[in-house]
């Protein structure tokens, strides 16, 4: 392995060297260079768009102009100095992390139990699980208003996470992931004394660490930027989330865009944090999977 990975080195430094003629790109190099870096454009521009209208005055908001005639940062003063912006960004960091915390734990813990044990009726609850994906959000809102209302959880934490605490699709990527898990190793386990739940926690959950930062980044994400729900089950502004915050910038009569683009460029900043913080997990795991096969 060493050997090898010397060799592509060497190789790699005679292809840099200087004084080395390079072999031209041919059609369909360029092709798919064009194709990857308009795609990147699509992709970043709406990002570049955010900023460049959290730095404009009202009375530019309309401009199309990337680049602000007059950029400012009074925007930003103005959204961070108003209180209620503070009282959002902490409700959606705690729910999209309590949410997260319990998707890991519950998700992988139903996929494990899927995967690794054998009683009847296995496939019939995996099927359930999975059937639950095809029924629209939508449906789901008035049963879920219904129960919070008659359990008292309406205007609290508990009301807006209970949703999204376990997720079919957690538990079909965990389920798949810990098929890749082999048998032996859980045998060994067995034999070694360990119970179930020992096992789970310490031999197959580090084997399937990329799955869970995928889990975690989709999970933080779609709880971070959830509206509809925490819009119908919030009445105070105190428990609002921050999308649902941040849209009570805009009114019938005016739209305050330029502050909602601020508090969106804002609300950006954790995303990127957890994404940084799992993304190298991710490579590893993909890096592995092709070592492996």
């Amino acid at each position: 392995m060493v050997s090898a990975v010397a060799e592509i080195r060497a190789s790699s430094k005679t292809l840099l060297a200087p004084g080395t003629p390079r072999k031209p790109a041919n059609t369909g190099q360029v092709i798919r260079w064009l194709i990857l870096f308009t795609g990147g454009v699509l992709m970043v521009m709406p990002i570049a768009y955010m900023i460049s209208t959290s730095l404009k005055w009202p009375h530019e908001i309309y401009n199309l102009a990337l680049v602000p005639n007059e950029p400012h940062l009074e925007n930003y003063t103005y959204v961070l100095e108003d209180g209620r912006f503070y009282g959002w960004f902490v409700n959606s960091l705690v729910i999209a992390t309590i949410t997260t915390i319990s998707n890991i734990l519950f998700d992988s813990l139903v996929g494990y139990t899927l995967c690794k044990f054998r009683f009847p009726g296995r496939y019939i609850v995996f099927i359930a699980i999975l059937s639950t994906l095809m029924i629209p959000t939508e449906m789901l809102v008035i049963p879920w208003y219904l129960m919070s209302q008659a359990f008292g959880w309406l205007d609290s934490y508990w009301g807006i996470m209970f949703p999204g605490l376990m997720t079919a699709f957690g538990t079909f990527l965990m389920k798949q992931f810990f098929e890749t898990v082999p048998d032996d190793f859980i045998e060994a386990a067995r034999i070694d004394g360990l119970n179930e739940l020992a096992i789970w926690w310490t031999v197959a959950m580090p084997l399937v660490r990329p799955a869970l930062a995928a889990l975690a980044i989709f999970v933080f994400l779609g709880n971070w930027t959830a509206f509809i729900w925490p819009l119908i089950v919030t009445n105070s502004v105190d428990m609002y989330t921050l999308p649902v915050g941040l849209s009570s910038f805009g009114d019938e009569a005016d739209v305050q865009w330029e502050l909602i683009m601020t508090g969106a460029a804002i609300s950006t900043i954790p995303t990127l944090v957890v994404f940084l913080v799992f993304q190298r997990f991710i490579i590893r795991g993909v890096v592995m999977a092709g070592l492996k096969g």
